[in-house]
């Protein structure tokens, strides 16, 4: 189905809705969906280092037990 097919089609039920119900049709466009991710703050250096850290300490600590 072509686009200005599906254009006619709902051009036709549009019309026959209003013939049939006397109502208004409003017509709007479809939103889009947003790609984009909430913003997260990358990580220091600092915090990266201690959660290495913090690896290496229950790595010990599982390997002693």
């Amino acid at each position: 189905m072509t686009k200005e097919q599906l254009r006619a089609q709902l051009e036709a039920q549009a019309q026959a809705f209003l013939e049939k119900q006397g109502a208004e049709v409003v017509l709007y466009a479809a939103q889009p969906k947003t790609d984009r991710r909430a913003w997260r703050p990358k990580p220091s250096v600092q915090a990266e280092q201690f959660q290495r850290e913090l690896g290496k300490m229950a790595k010990d600590q599982s390997a002693e037990a």
